[in-house]
């Protein structure tokens, strides 16, 4: 897709809070209820594809999933070998997987049966950083994705600034606004169930030191999405901006179970 026939990029000034897509929802409310809704359900009309992972070619099982499971956050990763060797490469298979122990997650493809050079430096055991990565900069972090040899350090070319980090050896991105410093917790082997050739590699990441730079900061303590401005990964090369956003709160079960006593009495198979 060509760039120059597209808009022109607007930047995210503010996170736009907004109603609920349904605010009048109740419960055991169906999805048909709305005009919204069953222009969705209506879209089942269309018919079903079945892809079976088993007897689909690797790269088309590849497409799909990044184009369903979306929007996915990108873990950008400062990593530096035994050798003091710098590498910097986003991975958009990344996500928190505790808070306690705080632990994050990112998975890292083999190329050609050899690990990349992420997974080496962290197997080293120099720690490692993980950066988001906030609009301004996108262009200069998607640089780092090309396929430098191990030897080559992608920070000269990306345009970012290090910055040293308390607890790891490997340096922070000056440019991102919350970074985390990590400790290797586990890396498990992925193999594929036929060949048992290992295919990827899952790094859990202790999270040792969070930086938050204070002007996205809300004021709960916590980041404020309109001020981190964070990107996010789609199918294909695209990426997504995050503007907007609405609550949806959770109500105990203990609050709501006269209100549904009746619904829950009435209800039949809803299964289709």
């Amino acid at each position: 897709m060509s760039s120059e026939n597209l808009p022109t990029f607007t930047p995210t000034r503010e996170f736009r809070y907004t109603s609920s897509p349904n605010p009048g929802w109740t419960y055991g409310q169906s999805v048909e209820s709305t005009p919204e809704g069953r222009a969705w359900v209506e879209g089942e009309k269309a018919g079903w594809t079945i892809v079976d992972t088993a007897k689909e070619g690797l790269g088309r099982v590849y497409s799909i999933m990044i184009s369903g499971i979306v929007p996915r956050p990108v873990a950008f990763v400062s990593s530096i070998s035994a050798d003091g060797i710098e590498n910097l490469a986003p991975f958009s298979w990344f996500n928190q997987v505790t808070h306690n122990p705080p632990l994050i997650s990112f998975a890292c493809s083999h190329n050609s049966g050899a690990a990349k050079d992420t997974i080496r430096n962290v197997h080293a055991g120099t720690g490692f950083t993980v950066n988001i990565i906030s609009e301004p900069w996108v262009e200069n972090s998607n640089i780092t994705s090309t396929d430098a040899p191990f030897e080559v350090s992608e920070w000269p070319i990306s345009g970012l600034t290090k910055a040293p980090s308390v607890h790891v050896k490997a340096p922070r991105v000056k440019e991102s606004a919350f970074s985390m410093e990590c400790e290797l917790y586990k890396a498990i082997e992925i193999r594929d169930p036929k060949t048992d050739i290992v295919t990827s590699t899952l790094v859990l990441g202790l999270v040792k030191f969070i930086h938050m730079r204070n002007d996205i900061i809300d004021d709960r303590g916590v980041a404020d999405p309109g001020k981190l401005k964070p990107i996010a990964r789609m199918g294909g090369l695209t990426y997504a901006k995050v503007s907007e956003g609405f609550v949806l709160p959770r109500r105990p079960w203990k609050e709501v179970s006269e209100e549904l006593k009746e619904k829950l009495e009435n209800a039949g198979d809803n299964t289709k």
